[in-house]
């Protein structure tokens, strides 16, 4: 399992990503071709999205 601190290091590394992905998809939108970026992107925010949950995990029962 992993600690918290690695699960919020994974997460700012992947936001990082994504700021840069976004400066080259402003670079690529000039060139006419961003929807390569564009899906990165979206797999970015799927991963950061999952890792958001781990961090803030529900409290209490699922049955409750």
């Amino acid at each position: 399992m992993r600690t918290s601190d690695q699960i919020k290091r994974k997460y700012n590394e992947l936001a990082a990503q994504k700021k840069a992905l976004k400066a080259r998809r402003s670079a690529a939108e000039e060139e006419g071709g961003p929807a390569a970026v564009d899906s990165r992107i979206e797999r970015l925010e799927e991963q950061m999205l999952l890792l958001e949950w781990v961090l803030n995990e529900p409290l209490g029962s699922y049955h409750g």
